[in-house]
């Protein structure tokens, strides 16, 4: 889309040199014919280094912008983006183009298979599995019945995958007018899951933003688990029954998440790290300690504060 008429959608003043814009991107990754945005402190830090072609920010952040940028001032870059978003959302029907199922995979009846899929040796799709497009499974996997894996999704060998559970669907991302309405954030990225994985009925793993939802090596998720839009779970994490994790979030190797926990967005849980049941995460942990309770603290002492409750109490 040409730069001007992204500027006519947005109702913002330009009067530069016209160019076009392809995507668009985070403003640590943006490049040459992409379009960013910055709309806080936060990220004021990635500005002097955006490749971005142009970038949607507001007033008392534009003096940090390079000058090979193109400053596209506005009052709420976040809600401009969002609604640019639709028109650079990538298509559910594509064009048809051959799949790559090998002859030892084992389709069955009442599955859908998508166009651009690759499928290899000793996997097994389920009745009533969904597989949509440009989606490659490894070797050895299963696909468990009525499981709905979304376009771009790749997912390596050895993988399980039981039955309702939903990979790549939409994060759950809006920007919000000054009248309450909520304006839809589409996203273009996808998920990949890595090789020897679990993942238990009713699960849903959103694809993310941009980049990738990663889900690596030897993880095993339970039933019921919420993982939210570019995510990251290190190899060999173990996620109980009806745990959420908000978007961003990362988790080290090895690292336990007991039954209802949940995260925050945007932190770190370092490496080993184990959270107890209904443990609330609230900022980034240390790797080899356990925490409970919420607000979160280390196990031991969540121990202690029990103890007193209910000495307290007789």
């Amino acid at each position: 889309m040409k730069l001007s008429k992204i500027c006519e959608i947005l109702d913002i003043k330009f009067d530069g040199k016209d160019c076009e814009i392809n995507s668009l991107n985070s403003i640590e990754f943006a490049k040459g014919d992409e379009l960013s945005y910055c709309d806080s402190e936060k990220n004021a830090k990635f500005l002097e280094a955006c490749k971005a072609k142009a970038i949607l920010i507001t007033p008392n952040l534009k003096n940090l912008v390079s000058k090979e940028c193109i400053i596209l001032e506005c009052k709420n870059p976040h809600l401009c983006f969002a609604i640019l978003s639709k028109f650079f959302a990538k298509d559910l029907l594509r064009d048809k183009k051959s799949n790559k199922i090998s002859e030892f995979a084992k389709i069955m009846p009442g599955a859908y298979i998508g166009s651009g899929v690759s499928i290899d040796n000793s996997s097994l799709i389920m009745p009533g599995a969904y597989i949509g497009d440009d989606v490659s499974i490894g070797q050895n996997c299963i696909i468990h019945p009525n499981v709905v894996i979304y376009n771009d999704t790749k997912i390596g060998d050895n993988c399980i995958i039981n039955a309702n559970s939903v990979i790549g669907s939409d994060g759950f991302g809006f920007a919000h007018k000054e009248d309450g309405t909520h304006i839809k954030i589409y996203h273009n990225g996808n998920v990949v899951v890595e090789d020897d994985v679990e993942i238990g009925a009713c699960v849903t793993i959103d694809r993310a933003v941009f980049a990738t939802t990663l889900i690596k090596k030897g993880t095993k998720i339970d039933n019921l688990v919420q993982i939210g839009h570019n995510c990251e779970l290190g190899e060999n994490c173990l996620i109980v029954s009806q745990t959420g994790l908000s978007g961003s979030t990362i988790l080290g190797k090895n690292v336990i998440m007991g039954g209802q926990s949940g995260t925050a967005g945007h932190l770190k849980i370092g490496d080993f790290a184990m959270i107890a049941a209904r443990g609330g995460v609230s900022k980034n942990l240390e790797g080899g300690k356990k925490y409970a309770g919420h607000p979160l603290c280390e196990l031991k002492d969540w121990f202690k504060i029990q103890a007193k409750i209910h000495k307290n109490f007789k």
